[in-house]
């Protein structure tokens, strides 16, 4: 079909594919709500209004229509499933669009890893939009399996699934004027450029901005968050599995400024996406919380289109894509219905037809560890030590000075304080860089959880009561190639093994969330009592947020920007 079909149809000279009759369409353009008749050709809205005809009709007995919803910044990797998988998880919930920055799987394997995930999108039902990854690594204070400059990120700057620049969470870089981050910033100038700079302020912040910044999602307050908005930012309110910052920015949100607002999740876990939700799950909350119905799926829709340029989405009328939502209550707002470009792919929380087949991409192996050769005794220099401290809900962290449990002349693990020992062990290079450290608020009484997800790095992090069972959950890790496991002392008590680039399951999410939720099951028998540790833990070696953070090359003071001993 061509243009010349849809305008045939539009003029009513031919039947139409699909008509949705006995509607009430939710006009985040005009800001009403109003009965009319969608009139549906070729993958596109074509009309708005009586008096055609079509193929095929369907009766929606008064529910109201909206647009699919639009995640403004996703990591796909974080739901621990590929693309399709995760295409099966958000559609039901009324998700037809994301946009992606795969800067996980990039900091593994490179553009090899982004091209991994293009291609596993391929010919989905989910449209998904990347965002060229920006710091691979994110900074040099890591070790990562890529490094990406300038030079090799201009192939995607004309690939027309590629909207901009990925998260720019260098952002000293940035401010400081980094010539590496400016050449980024230089390549796809003309296209959207997405921030990263949790508590930044003042002069710097305006500097940031002054690069052509255009995006934030790291706020946790309202005044974070205003200032970010004054400056011209537009702000995405994040709902992560770990980073809960909706109802904290709730009160941000008002009719003034609310078209300057997105909705994303960032990183949610397999359980979240299907008991929760998505965007939807956001709209939800931020409606039983007192904005305005219109608003929060403006937010959840419209404004993110908007943002990214995307003049075919986020809005129902001629000339736009037939992505769109049925619910029966606006202040319930549960997806019944699911079309992406005229076609209906979930109904009632479940996807219609079969699972396509799995295209097989092969990767390269990307743990590289000798797990015999590893050392974890700490050798005491000091009594005071740095301490990571966990914040509940938040992936900012403290910097505290506790004093150290000293066992003949080693710093060790002190569980009747929750001081646990922390380590960071390179795995893409098998350069035998280990950074040690210490870390509060993971409660286990004895034994270890470890992973090969840790943002943005991804080295292999283990967390344990004693060495011992330290070295059973890394060597176990090393067997599978990657994944998550549990151990105590010389066992194995649960395992996850992510096959792709030590990321992600081929499984469906189903049997992926099955699996996750055992891992979370048996950290609870250990003593952990966080609704999900291994999330926690991904993020205690992001250097790039605040305070106190670990890597293979050692703890991180991120308010400084440097390095910094243990022992003090």
């Amino acid at each position: 079909m061509s243009i010349v079909d849809r305008l045939a149809a539009a003029r009513g000279e031919r039947p139409a594919d699909l008509i949705l009759r006995g509607g009430r369409l939710v006009n985040v353009i005009s800001g009403e709500i109003y009965p009319t008749d969608i009139v549906i050709h070729d993958r596109h809205v074509v009309a708005l209004g009586d008096g055609y005809s079509g193929e095929q009709e369907v009766d929606l007995l008064g529910k109201f229509v909206a647009p699919g919803l639009i995640d403004a910044h996703v990591h796909i990797e974080s739901s621990l499933v590929t693309p399709p998988e995760f295409a099966r998880a958000v559609l039901p919930h009324g998700v037809t669009t994301v946009i992606t920055d795969p800067h996980e799987i990039a900091n593994v394997l490179g553009l090899e890893g982004m091209r991994y995930m293009l291609e596993r999108a391929k010919h989905g039902q989910l449209n998904m939009f990347v965002m060229a990854s920006s710091c691979v690594p994110a900074t040099d204070m890591e070790t990562s399996g890529a490094r990406l400059e300038a030079e090799d990120l201009a192939p995607l700057a004309n690939h027309p699934w590629v909207l901009g620049l990925a998260e720019l969470m260098n952002y000293p870089g940035v401010a400081l004027g980094d010539e590496g981050m400016l050449d980024k910033i230089a390549l796809f100038g003309d296209k959207v450029l997405d921030g990263h700079a949790p508590a930044m302020s003042g002069k710097l912040l305006n500097a940031y901005v002054a690069a052509g910044v255009e995006s934030e999602h790291e706020c946790t307050t309202v005044a974070e968050a205003r200032e970010k908005l004054r400056l011209g930012l537009t702000v995405f309110i994040r709902e992560g599995s770990t980073t809960r910052n909706l109802k904290p920015l709730l009160p941000l949100v008002r009719p003034e400024n609310h078209s300057a607002i997105c909705f994303c999740t960032d990183d949610r876990i397999p359980a979240d996406l299907i008991d929760q939700g998505s965007i939807d799950y956001m709209i939800r909350v931020a409606i039983a919380a007192g904005v305005d119905p219109m608003m929060a799926i403006r937010m959840g829709s419209y404004n993110t289109a908007r943002h990214f340029r995307l003049k075919k989405y986020g809005a129902l009328a001629p000339g736009k894509y037939a992505d769109l939502v049925v619910v029966s209550d606006l202040r319930d707002f549960v997806p019944e219905q699911v079309y992406r470009g005229g076609v209906l792919v979930a109904r009632a929380g479940e996807m219609i037809g079969e699972r396509p087949p799995a295209r097989r991409l092969d990767l390269r192996s990307t743990v590289n560890i000798r797990a015999s050769s590893l050392d974890f005794r700490v050798k005491a220099v000091a009594e005071m030590i740095r301490v990571i401290g966990t914040i509940p809900h938040q992936v900012v962290t403290e910097h505290r000075l506790e004093r150290a449990k000293i066992v003949d002349g080693f710093a060790v693990s002190d569980v009747e304080r929750d001081i646990l020992k922390f380590a960071m062990i390179e795995r893409h290079r098998a350069s035998g860089n280990l950074g040690l450290g210490f870390v509060k608020g993971f409660g286990l009484r004895r034994g270890a959880i470890a992973g090969t997800v840790a943002h943005d790095h991804h080295n292999l992090a283990v967390i344990g009561a004693d060495d011992e069972s330290m070295k059973t959950a890394v060597a176990a890790i090393v067997e599978m190639g990657g994944g998550l496991v549990i151990a105590d002392g010389d066992s194995v008590l649960a395992r996850m093994p992510l096959p792709v680039a030590g990321l992600m399951s081929e499984l469906p999410i189903e049997e992926a969330r099955r699996q996750y939720d055992q891992m979370i099951q048996a950290a609870r028998a250990l003593g952990n009592q966080m609704s999900d540790p291994f999330i926690v833990m991904s993020f205690m070696g992001l250097e790039v947020i605040p305070k106190l953070k670990l890597t293979d090359l050692g703890l991180v003071d991120v308010e400084t920007f440097k390095l910094v001993e243990l022992f003090v």
